[in-house]
This record gives C-alpha cells, sequence and structure tokens, in this order.
C-alpha cells in the first residue's frame, strides 16, 4: 500500500510514459474531429483551443481557424477541460483512471497528474481562486455528489497532498449527481455549483462559493421552495450580475444568499458566456440552431444553423467555437461574427418600364438590431451603357427601414438595380438586387436569297441589310446546312457599310439556312432573321458496253447488240443511307412509256452501278435517267434533282 502523496508522486515521475504526443510541427492544416465531446476552453493568450476526446482519450488544440495543430492521447476517460487563470496550464479530468492531468498548454506535455480517490469522477473541471476545483461521487443509492479541488502550489513531496476532497459547504443535499461547474473572469474567486439529481429530477442543488479563501464559502445556495429548471446540460455565472443562468434558458439571482426568477431566454440546452455578457445559446434538441443573445434580449442578434453539442466563446468575443455533428463525430466550426446581426434586404423595381422615363425602385432592410433612421445605402446601376455597373446617389433609410428611390434609365434592356450597406459594428454587410425590362425600339433587318434553289456547289452572296440602330452597326451572318453532321457556323461578322450591307459566300452543297442576327444596342432591340435557300445534288451518269454511238433522228443514242447488258454507272454526291433513284422508258407508238422506276443505293465512293439486261431483240429504243428525290432517296439534306436522260438502242 502507497500513501497517497507517494502515489502523486509516482504519477508525476511517470506521467510522460503514460502519454502520447503529436507535436505542433508534425501535424497538419486539418479540421479538428472528435468522437465524443468532453470540454472545449479557449486560450486567448496563446489562440488556442482545446477540445477533449472521450472516444479516442485524448485532447486536440486548434488555431484560431480551426486548423488542428497539436494532440495529447492516453488520458483514460476524459470529461472536461479547464485553464488556469494565466492560460498557461491545462487541466484535464480523467474519470477512468480517477486523476487530474496538468499539462503545459503551449506544448501539450504533462506537468503533473493528481489522483483522486472517488468512486465516480473526477468529472466537471473549473479553475479559479488558484485553485482547480472538481465535483466528483460515489458509489451507492445514498452517495452525494461533492466537490474538490488541487492546489497545484503544493508539492507532493512535501508529504501534503494537492488534492482535498469533501468541500461543499452543503451537506445532507440529497443529489447524486456530480455537479455542473461555472467560473467568470470578472468576479474572481466565484464558483457555481448545479445539478439536478439523476435518480429524482425533483432534487436541486444549485450554489454559489466564494473559493478566494483557504475554504470555500457559501455566498447563496438554492431554496427548496423556488422551483429551479432542471439542471441537465449546463450552468452560467452572468458577468456584471449576480446572477446563475441554467441550461442557456432561466436567469436566476443570487443577491439575497437564496435563488429567484431574473428573467429568461427562449428555451435552450446549454450555453456559454462572453465576457461582453452575449450568450451564444444551444437551442434544444431537435432545433438545430445556434443562437446568439444580447444580455437579458429575448430576440437573437443572429443565429446559425447547426447541431452543436457544445461551445465556447472567444475571450475577445470575436467568434464561437462550436463542435458539429457530423458523420464522423463531432467537427470544430469556428462562428465568425457573432455580435453582428444579419441584415435582410428587400429591392423592388417595376417589372418593366419605358426607356428615358422616370421609374422608382423601392425596398426595405431589416435585423435583429435595428438600423439607426438616416442610415445610408449604395445604388449600382447595370445596363447595357454600363455592364460593370454605374453608382447612383445613395439612398437613406427612413425610421421604418424603408427606402425609395426615382431613376430614369438611359439605356434600354434588363437594367438591374443593386442596393446594398456596407455593414458596421452591428451588422454584417448586405445587398439585394432587382431587375427591369426596360423598353427598346425595334429595327429593320433583311436577308437575301430566301427559297432560292441553286446548282450543288455554287457560292451564293447573302446580303444583310441592317435598319437604323442607336451605336451598334455589328451583323454576324451564320451558316447552318442541313444534316445531323454539320452544325450551325459563323461565317461574317463585322460592321455594315454605309448603305446599311454586309454580305457574306456560302457554298451551297446541301440546303443551308442562313441566319443574320443583329445583338441590339441599348435604344434598340436585338433581331434575327432567316433565309432558306437550296441546293441540288450534282449528278451524272455514265453508259458503257455499248458497240457505238450514233443518231437517230436529231438524239444521239448509245448501240447495243440485243444481247448486250447495258452497264449503267451514276455518280451522285454521297451521304449516308443515300439512294438514287433509276427512270427507265421504252418508246413505242410514237411516244415513250414508263417501264420501271427503282431505287439503288450510293457507295461511299459516290457510285451506283446497274446492269440493265439484255432485252434479246432488236429495234427497241429506250432512255434511262437517275434521279434524287428528297425524303425518298434516304434524306432531306438536298433538293430533288433530275439527271439527264441517256438514250440506248438494241440492234442486232
Amino acid at each position: 500500500m502507497r500513501s497517497t502523496a507517494v502515489a502523486t508522486s509516482l504519477a508525476v515521475l511517470f506521467s510522460s510514459a503514460a502519454l502520447t504526443v503529436v507535436s505542433a510541427g508534425q501535424a497538419s492544416a486539418a479540421s479538428v474531429v472528435v468522437g465524443s465531446p468532453a470540454g472545449v476552453v479557449v486560450d486567448d493568450t496563446l489562440k488556442r483551443v482545446f477540445v477533449g476526446d472521450d472516444t479516442n482519450d485524448r485532447i486536440v488544440a486548434a488555431d484560431y481557424n480551426g486548423n488542428r495543430v497539436d494532440s495529447v492521447s492516453g488520458i483514460e476517460g476524459i470529461f472536461d477541460l479547464a485553464l488556469s487563470d494565466d492560460g498557461s496550464t491545462l487541466y484535464a479530468a480523467a474519470r477512468r483512471s480517477h486523476e487530474i492531468v496538468a499539462l503545459d498548454a503551449a506544448t501539450l506535455d504533462v506537468k503533473a497528474r493528481y489522483p483522486v480517490a472517488a468512486g465516480i469522477g473526477p468529472l466537471y473541471l473549473e479553475a479559479a481562486g488558484g485553485k482547480v476545483w472538481f465535483t466528483y461521487g460515489d458509489l451507492g443509492e445514498q452517495a452525494e455528489s461533492d466537490l474538490g479541488s488541487v492546489d497545484p502550489a503544493v508539492d507532493p513531496a512535501s508529504g501534503t497532498d494537492p488534492v482535498t476532497l469533501g468541500q461543499l459547504p452543503l451537506k445532507n443535499h440529497a443529489v447524486s449527481s456530480p455537479a455542473h461547474l461555472d467560473t467568470d473572469p470578472s468576479a474572481p474567486g466565484l464558483l457555481a455549483v448545479g445539478a439536478t439529481d439523476f435518480y429524482d429530477t425533483t432534487k436541486d442543488l444549485l450554489a454559489v462559493l466564494d473559493v478566494s479563501g483557504s475554504a470555500p464559502r457559501l455566498v447563496a445556495a438554492h431554496d427548496p421552495s423556488y422551483s429551479l429548471q432542471y439542471i441537465g446540460d449546463d450552468i452560467d455565472l452572468v458577468p456584471g450580475t449576480q446572477q446563475v443562468l441554467v441550461d442557456g434558458t432561466d436567469r436566476n439571482a443570487f443577491a439575497d444568499g437564496t435563488f429567484t426568477q431574473a428573467g429568461a431566454y427562449p428555451a435552450g440546452r446549454s450555453a456559454d458566456i462572453a465576457p461582453n455578457g452575449l450568450v451564444a445559446q444551444v437551442a434544444p434538441v431537435g432545433d438545430y440552431r445556434v443562437a446568439v443573445y444580447a444580455p437579458g434580449a429575448t430576440t437573437p442578434i443572429r443565429t446559425y444553423a447547426a447541431n452543436t453539442a457544445t461551445l465556447a466563446w472567444a475571450p475577445d468575443a470575436s467568434r464561437i467555437f462550436a463542435l458539429v455533428s457530423s458523420s464522423s463525430g463531432y467537427t470544430l466550426k469556428v462562428l465568425t461574427d457573432p455580435a453582428r446581426s444579419v441584415p435582410t434586404l428587400t429591392v423592388n423595381a417595376p417589372t418593366t418600364a419605358p426607356r428615358a422615363k422616370q421609374l422608382t425602385v423601392k425596398g426595405k432592410i431589416t435585423a435583429t438590431v435595428p438600423f439607426a433612421p438616416g442610415t445610408q445605402l449604395t445604388v449600382t446601376r447595370t445596363d447595357l451603357e454600363s455592364p460593370n455597373g454605374k453608382a447612383l446617389p445613395t439612398v437613406t433609410l427612413k425610421s421604418d427601414g424603408t427606402y425609395s428611390f426615382p431613376d430614369t434609365p438611359p439605356a434600354g434592356g434588363k437594367v438591374t438595380y443593386k442596393v446594398a450597406h456596407a455593414g458596421d459594428a452591428d451588422h454584417l454587410p448586405a445587398s439585394a438586387s432587382d431587375s427591369v425590362d426596360v423598353s427598346r425600339a425595334s429595327t429593320a433587318l433583311s436577308l437575301n436569297n430566301n427559297g432560292k434553289l441553286y446548282d450543288y456547289g455554287t457560292d451564293v452572296k447573302f446580303t444583310a441589310h441592317l435598319g437604323t440602330t442607336y451605336k451598334n452597326r455589328s451583323v454576324s451572318i451564320y451558316a447552318d446546312p442541313f444534316g445531323g453532321d454539320k452544325g450551325k457556323k459563323l461565317i461574317k461578322t463585322g460592321q455594315v457599310n454605309a448603305d446599311g450591307n454586309i454580305s457574306a459566300l456560302v457554298d451551297m452543297t446541301r440546303d443551308t439556312t442562313v441566319t443574320a442576327v443583329f445583338s441590339g444596342d441599348a435604344r434598340h432591340q436585338p433581331k434575327t432573321v432567316r433565309s432558306t435557300a437550296y441546293a441540288r445534288v450534282k449528278i451524272s451518269t455514265a453508259i458503257s458496253k455499248h458497240y457505238k454511238t450514233a443518231k437517230i433522228g436529231s438524239t444521239s443514242y448509245y448501240w447495243f447488240h440485243k444481247s448486250t447488258d447495258p452497264l449503267l454507272t451514276t455518280t451522285m454526291t454521297y451521304y449516308p443511307g443515300r439512294h438514287q433513284r433509276l427512270d427507265l422508258q421504252v418508246y413505242y407508238g410514237g411516244s415513250w412509256h414508263a417501264a420501271d422506276s427503282q431505287y439503288f443505293p450510293i457507295g461511299t465512293n459516290g457510285k451506283s452501278a446497274v446492269r440493265l439486261g439484255a432485252p434479246g431483240e432488236s429495234g427497241i429504243r429506250a432512255r434511262m435517267r437517275s434521279l434524287y428525290v428528297n425524303g425518298s432517296s434516304g434524306d432531306t439534306v438536298n433538293s430533288t434533282t433530275y439527271g439527264a436522260w441517256k438514250y440506248l438502242y438494241f440492234s442486232n
């Protein structure tokens, strides 16, 4: 068996072997994620945030941007954290190893271990009056929670135990749950203690102690005749007052040595209070918000959407550090500008308006912290004449937060009015905008050659004519050949000439839609016109296997022996899936008569060869031609084109 003092000395001696420290130099700028939160404290001197992680038995340090910079592991059952008054020492309550661990806040090196001979705990932790205070409990149904302290000034080697138990000056309070603790830098030496019994929620323990002396002295205690709110998650001393805030909701005054109702915030679950009195409240379960209240106010200055477990103010009240539920546990988030209201700004402009005529823009700005009458808002107008925006005269808020201003838009088209407040000590910046469609005059635009038919490959000049405009005299001409394999293409863009004309050449290999586009200007509407022109295919037919050519009458014929099969080879502009139609006619009775008409595929080389077949008789006159028929030939990218008749005569 060892004495407590000897055990403490051994714990200090071997403390470095029991902990594994990751140095700041090895850490990356990663987020802080913990499994189960176990206290958050903020060191303003080091600009560090310390977060306890019960799941992983460690403490993680972050900078003021929430980036992880250091960590230490090996603290068994970490439950809560506290900082010494000067911020140089970080204390951790280790409930499973039943000890308080003291660490250098700058390096996270272990400075000392203080064993606590308790059945439950230590649990909640605070530093005040030069000591570290903790709550704990004993096992058994009749056990009561109590208060202990660690005096870092006591050297264990002296034979005196730095740990003192049983210091709560309220005996037989009948509350078994170890109590929450809180201190307030503006009231050094005061310690708030509060809990509701785990087994009987009608029992309450709420007290304020003066711990500046050698032993705690009772300043105020809860009178059972006063119905206290259930103390579930938190208590806070309210700076600048003699009040204790319970679970972020009820304020309880203790000026007369007991507690009386002193007001309330909307329902909450827990809170932390900044030195300037601002209250950051975690909303009740299911309401995923953090709300920031001015002292005694019931309307929040601002709210953050966050499913938060616990939070802590930066001592300068510039930000709040919140542990927010995430898929991997709880992530440390930095909530900035907590004392600045988030304004709502509206802008309402007419839907339409005539150019060069006065219109009126109205709106309103509201915030949880009202704006003073006479507050100035900036106005910017963006239009075709001022695409980067033009500053208009500032507008002054009325007492109800509304505003209005006139303007005469010089340009037509979409005109946008942006109204903005730059922000101030009480408000974040805000801006909003609305647009009005301002009328523009129409102008004439025409394009020639609509409906005309051209031979394959003809270079056709398309001319666009532009009427009167304000400043823009540019027209763009596009060609869109029929067929899914070719897209619309810009073939010319530029200024029209003195006559208002601009021309572009189109190689008519397919039916083509030509488009002329005027993009508009500040006083004239955009305009687009189209002209669709048509192109024939290139087609020719070669005759072979004849033995001569000779005329019959005035017509030249290809002469074949009656037993010879004529070979008819048609050459036609290729397109996937295209067919040529071959028409055959026979001459008798003094006129030509249709004999056959049939479609034949065109190869990728653009050719289609057909054997006509030998008639076996002499004296027969025939003629044939090849055609492209729009739609029937397998596609619609060209206009119907007739090839020339070829004449055949069969002799003996």
